[in-house]
């Protein structure tokens, strides 16, 4: 059986994903099934990992950023959320992400 696709707002900033629009200026409105809203939801635990990894290696000297797994992780997971956002997303949240360019280039480009 196929789920039926229903309206959520991405907080990018809080990393949330919410049934109701908030003032944000980093919110996107989707359009997403439950199993893709939990997918988006798991990205975002994924990229808070990422992130408390970078905060244990941000005060060591002269360590290159794209030395740090950590650092590549954190990337690769902001990325993820921007495509998935993309695919789910309204016309003004894939005009907004394609005025980024984060989906372009060597890292992100498995964008869709």
């Amino acid at each position: 059986m196929e789920q039926e696709k229903r309206v959520f707002y991405v907080d990018i900033e809080n990393a949330v994903v919410l049934e109701n629009p908030v003032e944000s200026e980093t919110q996107f409105k989707i359009f997403g099934t439950d199993d893709e809203v939990a997918r988006l939801r798991t990205l975002f635990e994924d990229n808070g990992d990422a992130d408390f990894k970078t905060y244990e290696t941000a005060h060591i000297p002269f360590l290159e950023y794209s030395k740090h797994e950590g650092n590549l992780e954190y990337d690769q997971t902001m990325i993820e959320i921007y495509a998935l956002i993309y695919q789910l997303g309204d016309a003004e949240a894939k005009r907004h992400i394609e005025s980024m360019g984060i989906l372009q280039g060597p890292i992100g480009n498995n964008a869709p």
